[in-house]
C-alpha cells in the first residue's frame, strides 16, 4: 500500500479504525472522514506518530447529500482507493413505528453511500485507476422479520456495488463487497453473539486488506456465513415466511 492515499468514509467505527491501522502500517497515507472531527484528529495523530504516514481528518456527513460534491472536490490529493465503512443498524421495532429512524437507516446505508460513491466512481473512471470497498451485510442476502429495514438497505447497497463493479470493470477498477456477519464492536456490546459466527474488527480489517490486494469481488469474513446464507436464500418463500430465523 506504499505510495497510495486511501479515503476511509466512516472512519470512527471500530472496523474502520482497525482497517486504517493496518493500511497505515503498510505505508498508506489516509484521509479519515466522519462527523466527529475531534475523534478523527486524535486517530490521525496516532497514525502519524506510530507509522510515519500522512493521516488527516476531514468532516463528512453521509446524510448531508448536498455537501458531498464539495467534500470530495476538497480532497487534495485525491484518494487512490476508498473504503466505505459507515452504516446505521437502528432498531427494527422502533423503525416500524418511527419512520424518521427508518429513514435514517435507509439514507445512511444506501442513499448516502450511493451519493458519495458515484462521485468517487466518476473520478476513478476518469483517472483510470483506484479501488472501492463497500462494507455491506449478510442481512442484505434475504429479508427477515427481525431486521428487514436494515436488511433491505444493505440489500440495496449490495446490488449497487454489484452494478458498480460491472460498470468499472472495463476501467480496471475493482469493487469489493464485504459481508462481515456478526462483529464484536461497541454497537454489539451486551448482545449474545455466537462465537463461531462472530468476527472482531481486526479480523474484518485483515480480510478487507487481503481482499483489496487480491482484487476480490465479494468476501464473507467468516466463510461459514456464505454457506448459511446460501441455504437461507434457497428456502422457498412459502416455507420461509413461517420460520423464525
Amino acid at each position: 500500500m506504499h505510495n497510495t492515499r486511501i479515503l476511509i468514509l466512516g472512519a470512527n467505527s471500530d472496523i474502520a479504525v482497525a482497517t486504517a491501522r493496518i493500511l497505515a502500517q503498510e505505508g498508506a497515507d489516509l484521509w479519515l472522514s466522519s462527523r466527529n472531527l475531534e475523534e478523527l484528529e486524535k486517530e490521525a495523530a496516532n497514525l502519524r506518530t506510530r507509522y510515519g504516514v500522512d493521516a488527516r481528518g476531514v468532516r463528512f456527513d453521509a446524510r448531508d447529500f448536498d455537501s458531498h460534491p464539495d467534500f470530495y472536490s476538497g480532497l487534495d490529493p485525491k484518494p487512490d482507493g476508498v473504503v466505505l465503512a459507515f452504516g446505521l443498524l437502528g432498531d427494527q421495532q422502533t423503525s416500524q413505528k418511527d419512520f424518521d429512524q427508518a429513514r435514517a437507516v435507509m439514507e445512511t446505508n444506501y442513499t448516502g453511500a450511493v451519493c458519495i460513491l458515484e462521485l468517487v466512481a466518476a473520478d476513478f473512471d476518469r483517472r483510470g485507476k483506484g479501488f472501492i470497498v463497500g462494507i455491506s451485510s449478510v442481512a442484505g442476502d434475504r429479508g427477515r422479520a427481525d431486521n428487514y429495514i436494515y436488511g433491505s438497505s444493505k440489500a440495496g447497497f449490495t446490488a449497487y456495488l454489484s452494478g458498480l463493479r460491472q460498470r468499472l470493470h472495463a476501467s480496471g477498477i475493482p469493487v469489493l463487497t464485504v459481508k462481515p456477519g456478526f462483529v464484536a464492536t461497541k454497537m454489539t456490546v451486551g448482545k449474545p453473539l455466537p462465537k463461531r459466527l462472530t468476527a472482531d474488527p481486526e479480523m474484518v480489517a485483515r480480510a478487507i486488506v487481503k481482499g483489496i490486494r487480491k482484487r476480490k469481488n465479494v468476501i464473507y469474513v467468516k466463510p461459514l456465513w456464505r454457506v448459511i446464507m446460501g441455504v437461507i436464500t434457497h428456502i422457498p418463500e412459502k416455507v420461509f415466511k413461517k420460520l423464525s430465523l
